[in-house]
C-alpha cells in the first residue's frame, strides 16, 4: 500500500550535480514525496545533506542504470513513480501537476528545457522547449522539430508523443510493474531506456503523453566534462537485438504491431512507403 504520493528515483553514477538535483526536487515538490538516490559505485563529495524524505542506496560496485532504477522501485512507497537523471531542475509543483493528469496506463513526461548546471538556470536555446519526439525507422528517439514548432500544437497542453528522452518519466507504481521495467536481460544496463518504456506502453494499449503544464530542464550537452552513465559497447548487441524484436513482436504482453504506432503518428520522418502498406 502506498504511503506517500510520489517516489522519485535518481540513479547516479559519478554525478557532479546530484545534490543540486535532490535539493531542487525536495524544494519544488508540493505533495508528499520521497527521493530515492542510488549511488552506483561511488560516494558523492561532499556527502548528500540529510532529509527525512531522502533515502540512499549505495552500491560498492556499479551495476548499471536499469539495475539502479529497479532497486529504487523495489523500496518505493509512492502511488506514483518518477525517474529523473541526476542533473535536472524542475518547475514548482511538478509532482502535483503530473499526478493530476496521469491515467493508470499512461507514461507522462513534462516539457523539456536545457539546463546550465553550474549556474542552475535555463539555457536560452531556440531548440527548446521540446515536447515531441518520434521513433526513427531504427527505433531511436529523435526530436520532432515540425511538431515542436507547430503553433496549433502549442495550444494542446496535454498531448500524445510517439517517443521521448529517458531523462524524466512519470507513471503509477503499479503500471511500472505491469510494464515489467527495467528489463536488463533484453536491453542491458543502459541502452534504449525510453524505447523500452514507450513501446511497451503504446503497443499494449497505453499512451505516452507530454504534459506542457509543467517542465524540467536537463543538462545541456555543451558542457565539457564527463557525467553519469555511459553507453557500454558490451550492451550494443542486446540493444540491436531488441530493435529487431520490436519489428515482429518485442514483448509477450504486446497486443498491437509496430505498424499500428507508425500509422497513429503518420507521417513519421525517416519512415518510407505509403501509410496503408505498413
Amino acid at each position: 500500500m502506498a504511503t506517500c504520493d510520489l517516489s522519485v528515483i535518481v540513479p547516479a553514477r559519478n554525478e557532479l550535480f546530484l545534490q543540486k538535483t535532490v535539493t531542487d526536487l525536495l524544494t519544488k515538490a508540493e505533495g508528499d514525496i520521497e527521493v530515492i538516490v542510488i549511488l552506483d559505485g561511488y560516494w558523492p563529495t561532499p556527502q548528500l545533506i540529510e532529509d527525512t524524505r531522502l533515502k540512499i542506496i549505495h552500491r560498492g560496485k556499479p551495476l548499471g542504470m536499469r539495475a539502479a532504477i529497479n532497486a529504487g522501485a523495489v523500496i518505493a512507497k509512492g502511488k506514483f513513480l518518477m525517474k529523473t537523471d541526476a542533473h535536472c531542475m524542475f518547475a514548482n509543483g511538478f509532482d502535483t501537476v503530473l499526478a493530476a493528469d496521469c491515467s493508470d496506463n499512461w507514461v507522462v513526461v513534462p516539457r523539456r528545457y536545457a539546463l546550465d548546471p553550474e549556474k542552475w538556470e535555463l539555457v536560452d536555446n531556440p531548440k527548446y522547449p521540446i515536447d515531441y519526439m518520434y521513433l526513427s525507422q531504427d527505433l531511436h528517439g529523435v526530436v520532432w522539430n515540425e511538431k515542436n514548432k507547430d503553433p496549433e500544437l502549442k495550444k494542446k497542453l496535454i498531448d500524445e508523443t510517439m517517443s521521448n528522452q529517458g531523462s524524466v518519466w512519470f507513471m503509477t507504481h503499479d503500471y511500472f510493474n505491469e510494464l515489467e521495467l527495467m528489463d536488463e536481460k533484453t536491453y542491458g544496463t543502459f541502452w534504449n531506456e525510453f524505447q523500452e518504456i514507450g513501446l511497451k506502453c503504446w503497443l499494449s494499449g497505453g499512451r505516452v503523453v507530454v504534459n506542457k503544464n509543467t517542465w524540467y530542464a536537463h543538462w545541456h550537452k555543451s558542457s565539457d566534462y564527463g557525467r553519469g552513465y555511459s553507453l557500454s559497447r558490451d550492451d550494443q548487441p542486446k540493444a540491436l537485438a531488441a530493435v529487431d524484436k520490436w519489428k515482429n513482436k518485442g514483448w509477450h504482453k504486446q497486443t498491437l504491431p509496430l505498424s499500428w504506432l507508425v500509422k497513429r503518428f503518420w507521417p513519421v520522418p525517416t519512415w518510407v512507403g505509403e501509410k496503408n502498406s505498413l
